[in-house]
């Protein structure tokens, strides 16, 4: 399966990367190529996202889908939209 990272931005050059996945693998997860392809693309942007290495927009980019969409599905793995320490909050609502 070839992980093609979206050409969203026009000239913008986008990175590919190969990973091998056996067929038996898509088989068990019960998921097509293209679901998979969509299903991992996801999930590298939104723990790339919860590491703080890329902005939620650059983010949505390498999954393929708006920002707002992608800020929507980050439940589903687990990752928290606003992520502050309790310090950062109480800072926050400090300068409110």
């Amino acid at each position: 399966i070839r992980l093609s990272l979206p050409s969203i931005l026009s000239g913008i050059r986008f990175m590919q990367i190969l990973v091998e996945i056996p067929p038996a693998l898509l088989d068990a997860m019960q998921r097509t190529p293209q679901e998979f392809d969509a299903e991992a693309k996801m999930a590298l942007a939104a723990k790339l996202y919860e590491m703080k290495r890329l902005s939620s927009g650059m983010a949505a980019t390498i999954a393929g889908v708006s920002r707002v969409q992608f800020l929507r599905e980050l439940y589903r793995y687990g990752v928290p939209v606003i992520d502050l320490t309790e310090a950062e909050l109480a800072a926050d609502l400090a300068n409110a």
